[in-house]
């Protein structure tokens, strides 16, 4: 680097006086060199060699100004403040007589920053990376910084052997071009993962646990395997949550090293563990200070008791359902304080949870942002507080599954903070949008429509609004689709969501009931909520429908269905729904109560009941994994005619595939066994039952797979059809099975194996039910 002189001329001999300072002496300041007194008063000075930087603006820096006398130790320091503003190159200052002579050498302005070589970082990342920014001052320093701050993200995604090297481009008028250049290497990859200390978990369970994956073929679309520094400390973290989950409330994971191999292409990751001893839940008490609650009502909101396996994540929804518990039945402001004792000799843990009330809080407003697309009152109205009522911290909770269920954002995060009052808060809400277009064109397989290809256009957030605007159309061996539907969630910004349906359907039911079936129409939708957990939803159909292409040797009873009939029918469901989630639930139960009246107007009359039930229990106390869950679900429907007008076959209940595994589709209920094709008939009266056992399989979760083994039962009955042949036995039927889901990164796949173990001789069976679909 050029050495920078400084030269101060004796003004009554004019013999130069020298001190020599390194260009980086801004950086680290030495004493000046020691130099002859001066003498004599600053008359100006004189600035030369600036193009873009005023000359007042250099003067400012000086700490000599006119009229000051002159002194060597302040010049020197002028010299380094000069430098250490960045602007300048060089900086040389001078005495001549009674005036000063500074003469700089500005640097550059940067005019353009790019990037060559990159394609696992885009341009946009690492623009927001570096520090240099067009029309800015440039320095080789800041360059150099930059190159590291380059080099460091690339080493976060894994790429330690990329390399970069800063190029400056000399342009007119003192600008520069900057080019990193970049040779990003290969992705250092995660090739084993060990664990010390571990004696209650093998090596191969902890390691579904972490989020770090060790390399493997299937984890071509995943990064899992990609060795991340910050991953490591939030596997730390998951894992010490495991095992506080599993009894070890005194857990330390002392330790997560990675060794990086010679070569420079894989690391070797290692995790230690001390486990401590496995506890047990001692004793369990609720105390309460507060008028009104019941402390024994209380305790079934206590998902362990004594005996049970200490579980770190059982207390925290503890707290979680007792605060909701209370705060639901109206008592504000309360607080749910967890006191765990551990007793080491005994290995028991103590807790007793202290029902208090709390600050005395009120939302004093509530703060949207990431929003760019999305309307505020889309979100303002899933929230279960407005600004003024009291803090509820199951409301909040509450409101923000609400949001995440609208699955217009990727992620929802509600932090109170507080207020402009120690009394008041602030629920500051982030999201971060998600694409909610899809232009979906798809292809696979089912078992009851056969080969199939579809073709959809959706937005599910048009222009924001929260209204779902979706065209389907589906082509398939045994089916044929058309649907145009719009749904407004809140119509008119009101507790009322309205939509209405424009549909074409044509199935082929050919190997099934002898004859096709072809239905086109309208619906119109409506419903309402009465609270947080009851939802009621009208709608009114207007549909025509054919029965077409009956086959000669089908059933009489299906020859006598042929022809075209006019449906009007107004329709009504109410859902009492309790589950932790709409989309993935894994606790909880919901309960629909629903009714059809066909016959104001049209063709046909009767009147049609049905009521369901789905309860989900989660197993992660026994299991360790929050993927093993206890599915049971029933459901019960009734159609009985009225006005004497029969109702047609295609409104009848069939058993059988999706509602009864084992069995083929309307495989099972009363059958013509007389005709040549042996045609279901349908019936009144159904009921099913189901009891699914939902697990994971045993191989790497980026895999995937999830498996299930249930029972079935089921019956179909009371067909008004009667001669010789027809069968109608309300015996119950029953299969079981076992069938996997596969999230493969080109669709879902479900496989279902199922034995039917009670049937009757006409029952028609199915073994495996397949599907799989795929959209891109």
């Amino acid at each position: 680097m050029a050495a920078t002189r400084l030269l101060l001329l004796a003004a009554s001999a004019l013999v130069p006086i020298v001190l020599t300072l390194p260009a980086e002496a801004q950086q680290r300041p030495r004493a000046p060199a020691a130099a002859p007194a001066q003498s004599g008063v600053v008359r100006a000075i004189e600035v030369t060699g600036n193009q873009r930087i005023e000359a007042d603006t250099i003067r400012s820096y000086m700490l000599l100004q006119p009229g000051d006398p002159f002194n060597a130790d302040r010049l020197d320091r002028s010299l380094r403040t000069l430098f250490a503003t960045g602007l300048f190159r060089d900086v040389r200052i001078a005495r001549q007589g009674d005036v000063l002579r500074v003469a700089v050498q500005e640097n550059p302005i940067v005019n353009r920053v790019a990037f060559e070589g990159n394609s696992k970082a885009s341009d946009e990342v690492l623009a927001a990376e570096v520090t240099l920014r067009p029309r800015a001052v440039f320095t080789p320093q800041q360059a150099q910084a930059d190159r590291q701050r380059i080099l460091d993200l690339y080493a976060r995604r894994g790429r330690f052997a990329a390399t970069v090297e800063p190029k400056v481009i000399e342009l007119d008028q003192n600008r520069v071009d900057v080019v990193f250049e970049i040779a990003e290497g290969p992705a250092a990859l995660v090739s084993r993962v060990n664990f010390v200390g571990n004696t209650a978990f093998s090596d191969s369970r902890l390691r579904d646990v972490i989020a770090t994956r060790e390399q493997a073929w299937y984890n071509l679309l995943s990064s899992a395997d990609v060795y991340d520094p910050e991953r490591l400390a939030f596997d730390r973290e998951l894992l010490r949550r495991f095992y506080l989950r599993q009894g070890f409330a005194d857990v330390q994971v002392t330790g997560a090293t990675a060794e990086l191999a010679p070569d420079q292409s894989s690391f070797f990751v290692t995790f230690t563990v001390n486990e401590g001893p496995r506890y047990s839940i001692g004793n369990v008490e609720i105390t309460s200070t507060l008028r009104g609650v019941d402390t024994e009502a209380l305790r079934r909101e206590v998902p362990f008791s004594e005996g049970d396996r200490y579980d770190g994540d059982a207390v925290e929804r503890a707290v979680e359902a007792l605060s909701d518990s209370v705060g639901l039945a109206g008592v504000p402001f309360v607080e749910v304080r967890p006191r765990v004792t551990r007793n080491r000799e005994a290995e028991t843990v103590d807790v007793t949870f202290e029902v208090t009330e709390g600050n005395r809080l009120y939302v004093e407003r509530i703060d949207i942002t990431g929003n760019t697309r999305t309307a505020d009152r889309v979100i303002r109205r899933e929230f279960r507080l407005a600004e003024g009522d009291p803090l509820n911290p199951a409301q909040v909770r509450r409101s923000r599954q609400r949001i995440r269920d609208l699955g217009y954002f990727g992620n929802v995060d509600v932090q109170v903070v507080p207020g402009s009052r120690p009394d008041r808060v602030i629920l500051n809400t982030s999201i971060t949008e998600r694409p909610t277009g899809e232009v979906s064109l798809g292809g696979g397989f089912s078992t009851d429509a056969g080969l199939l290809a579809d073709f959809g256009i959706r937005e599910r957030n048009f222009l924001g609004s929260g209204i779902d605007a979706r065209l389907q159309t589906l082509l398939a061996q045994r089916r044929s689709q058309i649907d145009f539907s719009v749904t407004d969630p809140a119509f008119l910004d009101r507790n009322l969501s309205a939509g209405f349906d424009l549909f074409y359907l044509q199935r082929d039911l050919i190997n099934v009931a002898s004859y096709r079936e072809r239905r086109y129409g309208t619906v119109l939708r409506a419903g309402y909520e009465f609270n947080e957990r009851v939802r009621q939803s009208w709608s009114y159909s207007l549909v025509q429908r054919n029965v077409f292409d009956v086959e000669p040797t089908a059933s009489r009873f299906i020859r006598e269905q042929s022809g075209e009939t006019l449906l009007s029918q107004l329709g009504q469901t109410i859902a009492y729904d309790v589950r932790d989630s709409r989309i993935e639930p894994r606790q909880g139960y919901i309960l629909r109560l629903g009714s059809d009246v066909a016959g104001l107007g049209g063709d046909v009359a009767y009147l049609r009941l049905r009521a369901d039930v789905a309860g989900y229990i989660p197993l992660e106390r026994i299991f360790g994994d929050r993927d093993y869950v206890l599915v049971l679900q029933a459901g019960v429907g009734w159609l009985n005619p009225w006005g004497g007008r029969d109702e047609r076959i295609i409104d009848r209940f069939f058993l059988g595939g999706d509602n009864l595994r084992g069995f083929a589709l309307a495989g099972a209920g009363p059958r013509d066994t007389a005709s040549a094709t042996n045609d279901p008939l349908g019936g009144r009266t159904i009921w099913t039952q189901t009891t699914e056992f939902r697990f994971p399989l045993p191989l790497p979760q980026e895999i995937g797979l999830l498996g299930r083994a249930f029972v079935d039962i089921g019956s179909l009955s009371g067909t008004p059809l009667t001669g010789p042949g027809v069968q109608d036995d309300a015996s119950p039927r029953v299969g079981a099975g076992v069938g996997i889901s596969w999230r493969t990164p080109v669709g879902l796949i479900n496989i279902d194996l199922a034995q039917a173990l009670v049937k009757e001789p006409y029952d028609e069976t199915q073994v495996l039910r397949f599907g799989f679909g795929t959209r891109f």
